[in-house]
């Protein structure tokens, strides 16, 4: 009987609890009022448009600095951000070790090659020219030596055929032959000596040291673009490098991105910014025409609503990717830029990369004035 008791008891503290629990969950929490009001189209029939702030720039959008030439790590940095750079002035410097070194070797040959050109042009060489000399001189004293004996055995021979034997004789007249070959190649080899280098040799080699020289003056060249230089005047809006970062003509790699970003972004000198907005291409035919359109930026996370004046269109449809800096990105839209100029406010931060909301219209045309009718009328 007790245990019945219970078991009621406890069947009525679960009623109980349920409807507690029924009765605090139907509660209907008010909602929290927004921080700031999203954003809303403040014409009757405006069209909606993502946009990113920028640098402003007479054409094109800020300038993203890569190395042409040249790839290797980032040795040192010598700009920072948001600093204001003249046109040439040395931005960051690669790794240009091993190129130097070619430099060095390439210019070595070419002097090597130029010192062999100068040394063919130089000839005859004096000391060259007196051991030829020297030679003919000897030739020529070997011949006499040789006819002279020739011309003794010769006669001895005449008077006594017995005196001297038949290849005796022979044997001198070979050698008084030999002795004059020998002083005719003496005297070609001093001609030889005093016409100096072979006009086709020195041609050759004047071809070899030129070649040597634009080598060099290649190499030399090359050396210079391991150094980013600033293109034109601007301020560093962006380094995404740094020492020890590998960097290409493609770029530098990106973790977050995991794309290759410019090396160094550089934007107006003057600081203003502009909006470029993307105008999906089913919106396109509803673009007023550029004397007609007005419009209006929202700053997200804020209550500040910017009018902007139209500066230009760039006539070039494009895939939507400029936003997210995807390369690899499959997309089925595609965009028309469409830039704005605006006054910054001052009550809000703008950055360049910033996405905005816009809003664009075809400005509303004024009604015509109805004519006063005239107290007789």
């Amino acid at each position: 009987m007790r245990s019945s008791k219970l078991l009621f008891v406890f069947a009525l503290l679960g009623i109980a609890a349920g409807l507690v629990a029924a009765h605090y969950f139907s509660i209907v929490q008010a909602p929290q009022p927004p921080l700031f009001p999203p954003p809303s189209n403040p014409y009757a029939r405006g069209i909606y448009a993502q946009g990113i702030l920028e640098s402003m720039q007479a054409n094109g959008e800020n300038v993203n600095v890569y190395p042409d030439a040249a790839s290797g790590a980032v040795t040192r940095i010598y700009v920072n951000e948001g600093e204001k750079v003249r046109k040439g002035e040395p931005l960051m410097q690669l790794d240009d070790s091993i190129q130097q070194a070619l430099v060095r070797q390439q210019w070595s040959q070419a002097q090597a090659a130029r010192a062999l050109l100068e040394e063919l042009k130089a000839q005859p060489r004096s000391q060259i020219l007196a051991v030829s000399e020297a030679q003919v001189a000897a030739a020529q004293a070997t011949l006499k030596t040789a006819r002279d004996t020739l011309k003794k055995q010769s006669e001895a021979y005449r008077l006594d055929p017995k005196a001297v034997s038949k290849d005796a004789l022979d044997t001198a007249l070979n050698t008084a032959a030999g002795a004059a070959a020998n002083l005719e190649v003496a005297r070609r080899q001093l001609a030889l000596v005093r016409a100096g280098a072979w006009v086709y040799d020195v041609r050759n080699q004047e071809r070899q040291y030129r070649a040597l020289l634009h080598a060099y003056r290649s190499s030399r060249a090359l050396l210079d673009h391991y150094t980013l230089r600033a293109p034109a005047d601007g301020v560093v809006m962006a380094i995404n490098a740094a020492p020890g970062s590998y960097v290409s003509s493609q770029g530098v790699y990106d973790a977050y991105t995991q794309g290759n970003a410019p090396p160094l972004v550089l934007g107006n000198a003057e600081g203003a910014l502009e909006v470029r907005c993307y105008v999906d291409e089913i919106l396109i035919p509803r673009l007023p025409a550029a004397a007609q359109m007005q419009a209006q930026m929202s700053v997200r996370g804020s209550n500040v609503d910017v009018p902007l004046q139209f500066v230009r269109i760039q006539p070039y449809v494009s895939p939507k990717i400029e936003l997210s800096n995807q390369r690899q990105e499959r997309v089925d839209v595609r965009v028309l830029p469409v830039i704005f100029k605006f006054e910054t406010p001052k009550k809000v931060k703008l950055y360049p990369g910033e996405l905005v909301d816009v809003f664009i219209a075809a400005k509303q045309k004024a009604p015509k004035r109805q004519p006063k009718k005239g107290m007789g009328q």
